[in-house]
């Protein structure tokens, strides 16, 4: 039976059947995630003897805990989960075999990094120059979890998956592959992101 031609959650009905074949339609189909966050991770993974095999392993171990974790009722789409998921692998890998603090990896996606398409720093491609700086901001409040909850429920679906992709460290042209959308797009919800976590910000200082 051609099961490439089946949507996400049709694909996803079958593996929770333990069907196989559909497992690895969506294997192919989101494949190139995997090449994008290693891509990512590849410099500080070299730093701490990790070769490109071995970080593939652990990114596969990702995809497959995704692929098994995965919840369709959590608003996220699974292109965006399996990207989280093996993110996240990477990173725990990385920290163990290097033995490194949470600090350094920190600092690897700190608000201080430049993205290509932008040249400029994370804070600065969704604030603006101001000393209202959302991100920032963010950073410093003592009342971190209660922000990132106004965040959550102030962004849209689609704008909060834009969020959770950007502030892991991808371009928004790896955004708009993952998600599927043009990189227009994702730049237009960037800049509503933007605004909202602005009027977050403001909303709390007049509190």
């Amino acid at each position: 039976m051609n099961y490439e031609d089946y949507s996400d959650s049709e694909l996803y009905s079958l593996i929770c059947e333990s069907n196989e074949d559909a497992k690895d339609v969506l294997f192919m189909k989101y494949k190139y995630i995997i090449d994008i966050v290693i891509k990512k991770y590849a410099f500080s993974a070299m730093k701490f003897g990790f070769e490109y095999k071995d970080l593939y392993q652990e990114a596969l171990v990702g995809f497959t805990d995704a692929i098994n974790s995965y919840q369709e009722d959590k608003n996220t789409s699974i292109a965006t989960f399996i990207t989280l998921c093996v993110e996240r692998r990477l990173q725990n890998a990385i920290k163990k075999a290097g033995r490194i603090k949470n600090k350094i990896l920190l600092e690897s996606l700190s608000l201080d990094h430049v993205y290509e398409q932008y040249e400029i720093p994370l804070k600065e491609v969704i604030s603006d120059n101001s000393s209202h700086d959302p991100l920032v901001n963010i950073t410093k409040d003592e009342e971190f979890d209660e922000l990132l909850s106004f965040i959550e429920k102030s962004l849209s679906t689609s704008e909060y998956e834009v969020y959770k992709l950007l502030i892991s460290g991808l371009s928004y042209h790896e955004i708009a592959k993952i998600l599927g959308k043009q990189p227009k797009q994702i730049d237009n919800a960037i800049q509503r992101i933007k605004n909202k976590i602005k009027d977050i910000l403001k909303m709390r200082e007049s509190n």
